[in-house]
């Protein structure tokens, strides 16, 4: 039975079982006899409410069909005109079977999806590698910037001390370009 075909049971099951004003029945019956017969009536509607409600939430919805009805088992317990009502109205139940059409629309373009997202993790990975670096320098600078000198900082960052060489050399003392 499909998904919704079974949801659609259950439910169905649920409301009877709401519908149903149990208690309201009970209190018109008035012999001992009719409370037991109703007891027993309420109780098999429970005990089929609950093989109904465990058999539907038990199909597996990804194809699979549920395990095949003992029609015998119930003509036994009920009687047999009743249960070939049921087994006809069961039989003529035609389910569509699901046809997927979008997975393989989709598929490669997921495929693509995944193939990208490695490549951006592994960019990321070496960009975090970077960053950490770089975080590591940012900390040891803190902490030794109050007792470092030009040389020590210059030798870090031998880019830096090429401009200021050059600036002094040409003149140029970071107001603007010589005159």
């Amino acid at each position: 039975m499909s998904g919704s075909g079974a949801k659609k049971v259950v439910e169905t099951a649920v409301k009877a079982t709401k519908a149903i004003d149990w208690d309201g029945m009970a209190k018109l019956l008035v012999t001992d006899e009719a409370r037991k017969e109703f007891a027993n009536l309420r109780r098999a509607f429970d005990d089929v409410n609950q093989q109904l409600q465990t058999k539907f939430s038990q199909v597996n919805f990804f194809g699979s069909e549920p395990e095949p009805i003992d029609w015998e088992y119930y003509r036994k317990g009920i009687g047999s005109r009743l249960v070939d009502m049921y087994k006809e109205a069961y039989d003529s139940v035609e389910i569509p079977k699901f046809v997927d059409t979008v997975t393989p629309q989709y598929k490669p373009k997921f495929d693509a999806l995944l193939v990208e997202l490695k490549e951006a993790e592994q960019t990321s990975l070496k960009e975090t590698e970077r960053l950490e670096k770089e975080i590591a320098e940012v900390q040891e600078l803190k902490q030794k910037i109050c007792t470092m000198t030009a040389e020590e900082y210059f030798q870090k960052h031998p880019e830096l001390k090429q401009k200021f060489d050059d600036e002094i050399r040409n003149d140029y003392w970071g107001y603007g370009p010589p005159q």
